[in-house]
Formats: structure tokens, sequence, C-alpha cells
């Protein structure tokens, strides 16, 4: 393995609050959204020229964005979901969801999963009507991530649940995680799946082995908050309160490169989110510290 080279390239900033979401619209775009209720358009190929493309009432902590029919759902704390036509930047549908946090959304298969802070996942047409509703926890439900027939679902009662999509049954209980599991995602060839959490691990399970605990990594000091795959499946990188962001090997599990305040003019709280984009293969995060960096990442190989 070569080196690595990391330089932020950009800062944005507008944000009046913690941001705790990314959503990516294509290959240049993406949302962002958080505590001041705003959600907000970033074209990374125009810097520093943020639209904000609706306000709602109370914090956001979950996107997701319907690409066929261009319309975006925003998960609002306590009030349900909101169904944005992004081109006409107004608000054309909602749903209220009982008052409980939601953490997050995703299109699974034409349909919206929603997962509440009760355990519950609802999930619903693209109309917002509910279609079924599962109790899978006692605790919260954090994050989705769907491979083939299978979901990931990552939860704070320290279980990630693998789920059939059709039948929404539970094949396999994770059990690892010593605390709440923030998230788990699927390694982009799907041979195994990562998760991440409060207790500052990740673990590896091997999806073709009854996902058998391959790998428990303590990763960073403080809880890690998400997790995100370079496209090719070559690279993964995890967000912590801890401040910083880390790269690892996605095939031995090295940990490659520490990017933080000190060093690389990284974030000053906790980093939140992650995405990385196919523009200029561009990794993305946003922090308690009320901005988002741009990352330009490269590999000697």
């Amino acid at each position: 393995m070569g080196t690595i080279s990391a330089k932020k390239l950009h800062t944005f900033l507008g944000h009046n609050d913690s941001i705790y979401t990314l959503q990516e619209l294509d290959d240049h775009r993406f949302i962002s959204a958080g505590g001041d209720g705003m959600v907000v358009l970033w074209d990374l190929k125009l810097p520093d020229e943020g639209e904000v493309i609706v306000k709602v009432t109370g914090s956001v902590y979950a996107l997701t964005y319907d690409n066929d029919l261009g319309y975006l759902y925003v998960g609002q704390n306590n009030d349900g979901i909101h169904k944005i036509d992004l081109k006409a930047k107004k608000e054309v549908g909602s749903i209220h969801l009982g008052g409980y946090q939601l953490f997050d959304l995703k299109i699974v298969n034409e349909q919206i999963w929603a997962g509440l802070s009760n355990g519950e996942v609802i999930v619903l047409n693209k109309n917002l009507e509910i279609v079924r509703r599962i109790k899978y926890a006692n605790d919260r439900i954090r994050s989705f991530n769907q491979f083939n027939d299978k979901v990931a679902i990552a939860a704070s009662d320290n279980l990630t649940r693998i789920v059939d999509v059709e039948s929404m049954e539970v094949n396999y209980s994770l059990k690892g995680h010593a605390n709440s599991v923030f998230s788990s995602k699927y390694h982009p060839s799907g041979k195994y799946l990562v998760s991440v959490g409060r207790d500052a691990y990740v673990k590896v399970w091997d999806t073709r082995v009854d996902y058998t605990l391959r790998e428990s990594i303590a990763a960073h000091l403080y809880t890690v908050n998400d997790i995100i795959f370079r496209p090719d499946g070559r690279y993964f990188v995890t967000g912590s309160m801890d401040k910083s962001i880390k790269l690892w090997d996605a095939h031995n599990f090295r940990l490659l490169k520490v990017l933080d305040k000190h060093r690389h003019a990284g974030h000053g709280n906790s980093v939140n989110k992650l995405l990385w984009m196919n523009y200029r293969d561009l990794l993305v995060t946003c922090s308690d510290d009320r901005s988002i960096s741009v990352w330009e990442i490269k590999f000697a190989e």
C-alpha cells in the first residue's frame, strides 16, 4: 500500500446548528440538514453557494431522495416526514408519525422505510401512506442499509438485525457491540457488513458465513457515528464524536490515515455523517461544529 495524502478543499458554512445528515443527489450535488431545520442544497462545482430549499421547525436527522421523481423526503424530529418537490422548492405532502424522533429514512424497493425512536420501522409508499409498521426493538432504530434482498437495521439495543426485504422477517440478530449501534454498512460487493456505534468499535461481519464476527477493532476514542465505503470498495471511512475522521483499508482493515483538527484543519466537534462523492472522488463530512468539509483524498497505489 502506498502513501495517502489528504487535503481539505472547501469548508461550507451557513447552518446555525449541528449538521446531522447528508444526502447525495447526483455525482456533484448533495443536501445537508440538522438542528436548525434548514435543508440546504450544495454543488461541489460551485463551492460556497449553498441554497436553502426549505426550513422546517425543529431538527432533522434523516433525508432520502427519490431520484426518479425528484422528491426529497425530510424526517423532522417529532413531526414525521415532509415530501419536498426539489424543482419547485415547496412541500407537496407530509405525515405525522406520533411525535417520535426519526433517525433514518431510506427508499427500499420503491417504498420508504422510517426508523423511529420507539424501535418501530414504518414502511410507507411514496405518497406517504403507511403500508406496514413493525416494532423490532425497545430502543431507537438508528439506520438502514440495503444489499440485494437484505436490509441491515442498526438499533440502540446494541443489535444489528438483518431483515428480508419482502417479508421483513429477521434472519439474523448480530450481537457484538457493548452499546448502541449507530450505523451498519455493506461492502459494495456484499461480502461483509461493517457496524459502528457508541462503544467506539468497528465490527466486521462475514455475510458469507452466517454473519460471523470476523474483526473487532477499537477504532476511536468515543462514539463512531457513521461509516462509508469508497464506491470501488477498496477503502472505508469512519467519523466519530472524538472529532476525527479515519481512513481504513477495506481488505485487511488496517488504519491508513487520521484526519483531525490539529494536523489537517479538521472538524472542531463531533463528525456526524459522511458521503463519498463520485465527483473528483471527494469525501464530504459534516459536524456539530456547524460546518461541512470537502476532502480530496489521493491514494498512491
